[in-house]
């Protein structure tokens, strides 16, 4: 900080400014993860200045004798962790990495099989905002309306009458593990790539406390910033066959100059990824989410699917009368930070959002266990439930600074 102080001390005062609030307060956004102090040094490194088109020893730049090298480590450390035919480390995102997918096998206009938004699925997944969908013939297939979990007797039926080139098994909001075999048989009964978006789940997956879509899929993509707990960027994950697709899918397909920086914290993470306190950190995460549901179901809320088998907790708030804005805004002026979230009812109004997504694997990350999980929701209830009561809201502020303090981010970047 001592040169970006002396540099811009207005920008450097927001650094710090960052800092205090992610200290201060409690990030159950399940999209979001404490990372090492070490993601952050590589990301700051020198590899942010060099230039690179192309792919080890075959660059359109000279002078990559050392992000060759970072860049083959990636390759290397990853396909070993995911157990994995082929990757490329260069995606920008997880929604580039989709496209690389989408268009290495595909031609504009094909018919594509996926998970429709409001149950769980993702923007890059064919909705009708993402330029995905400009490109490509999406239908979506939806949750059981009882179960609030996929039923793969409809998606079969599904895409027996869509016949689709390629079906997406993925989500951003959904809680519960994906029968990647179930829909791998799908896929092959109408001969369909398979493509699983594991962006949410990859740090679970890498850990094994859950089940991996490799073995089962075409492709696989996600993002190393969720429940992996690195650097920002997207990965793909393929069989042999297509890999020179991929590769030229995403350069000079889908992108031109790739991060150099990313591609270190991801080889960083993939180390990382195979020591006991990472895996010990997912163990937890998985358990700290359920705790989470059994939680706010003792407290009559609304649970998406009845409960959870990820770092994921979705829940319904129609029944409580408030939208999910609402309580965003309540528990964020509480220094309690989610996002909210539409749930499968909303996908019948406009604009309507009804829920809220939580995610324990920041949490987990700080080293909280079953008190502080309990103490959480019991504040979320307390907050939530009297809105306009300033007092309690200063109370509840008051008990998750406390919890902060005895569990401090910068304990776990450190160690």
């Amino acid at each position: 900080m001592l040169y970006l102080a002396n540099d811009d001390p207005e920008l450097a005062k927001l650094v710090i400014n960052e800092e205090s609030r992610l200290e201060t307060t409690l990030n159950l956004i399940a999209a979001e993860n404490h990372s090492p102090q070490s993601i952050l040094e590589i990301m700051g490194s020198v590899f942010n200045t060099k230039t690179i088109e192309g792919y080890p020893g075959k660059r359109f730049h000279s002078g990559c004798i050392h992000v060759d090298k970072v860049e083959n480590l990636a390759i290397t450390r990853g396909k070993s962790l995911f157990g994995a035919e082929y990757i490329n480390v260069q995606p920008h995102s997880g929604t580039s990495a989709n496209l690389a997918v989408y268009f290495s096998v595909l031609k504009t206009g094909d018919r594509v099989l996926s998970m429709s938004l409001p149950h769980g699925g993702h923007l890059s997944h064919g909705h009708k905002a993402s330029i995905t969908s400009k490109c490509f013939d999406f239908s979506h297939y939806k949750v059981n309306s009882e179960t609030e979990m996929i039923d793969y007797d409809r998606v079969r039926e599904m895409a027996l009458s869509v016949k689709p080139r390629m079906i997406v098994a993925g989500a951003s909001s959904y809680p519960r593990l994906i029968d990647y075999e179930k829909m791998s048989q799908i896929a092959g009964e109408v001969s369909a790539f398979l493509l699983a978006d594991m962006a949410h789940l990859a740090g679970l997956v890498a850990a094994k406390v859950i089940p991996s879509p490799v073995p089962h899929c075409d492709f696989v993509t996600f993002t190393c910033y969720k429940t992996m707990m690195g650097g920002r960027g997207g990965v793909i994950l393929c069989k042999e066959t297509f890999g020179k697709k991929i590769d030229k899918a995403v350069f000079p397909g889908c992108q031109g100059t790739s991060a150099v920086n990313l591609i270190a914290a991801k080889a960083l993470i993939f180390k990382l990824a195979r020591e006991e306190k990472f895996v010990s950190i997912q163990k937890k995460t998985i358990q700290n989410a359920r705790i989470m549901a059994e939680a706010l179901m003792e407290k009559d809320y609304h649970i998406i699917s009845g409960g959870t088998d990820n770092h994921q907790v979705l829940i319904d708030l129609t029944s409580r009368s408030i939208s999910g804005k609402s309580a965003e805004d309540c528990l964020e002026s509480a220094g309690i930070i989610l996002n909210r979230n539409v749930v499968p009812k909303d996908e019948t109004t406009l604009g309507k959002v009804s829920g809220i997504r939580l995610g324990s694997g920041a949490v987990s990350a700080r080293g909280m266990g079953e008190p502080q999980i309990r103490k959480i929701v019991e504040l979320m209830d307390m907050a939530m439930m009297n809105p306009a009561k300033k007092a309690v809201v200063k109370e509840v502020r008051n008990r998750v600074l406390k919890l902060c303090r005895e569990f401090p981010v910068n304990r776990f970047a450190e160690a």
